[in-house]
């Protein structure tokens, strides 16, 4: 029965770690660029779009171009967000024996 109880208290605490990650998270930020910092995109911890800033020399290139570029930045703070998500995580379940543990994102 003391397997038992030591289980239930890892998972108690792993709950705990949990929410009180979750609440980090929303607080994360992530900035993306591209064109050589022309277009920077900042998402939160929840993966929305929080801000987009498009250089005066950026809005004179073609649509497709702005386009592609907004992609990209968008793309790279993804890339961002996820990394310092699970770095988050990482950080809640360590010492906690749950090996390859990882945030779905």
């Amino acid at each position: 029965m003391t397997d038992l109880t030591k289980i239930l208290d890892k998972a108690k605490e792993l709950e705990s770690k949990m929410k009180e990650s979750q609440q980090k998270i929303k607080n994360i930020t992530a900035e993306g660029k591209a064109g050589s910092n022309s277009v920077k995109v900042i998402l939160n911890g929840e993966n929305e779009m929080v801000q987009v800033s498009l250089s005066d020399e950026i809005m004179k290139e073609d649509k497709v171009i702005v386009e592609d570029l907004i992609l990209a930045a968008h793309n790279n703070a993804r890339a961002e967000l996820k990394t310092k998500t699970s770095e988050e995580i990482a950080k809640s379940t360590s010492g906690m024996g749950i090996p390859g543990f990882k945030w779905p994102l």
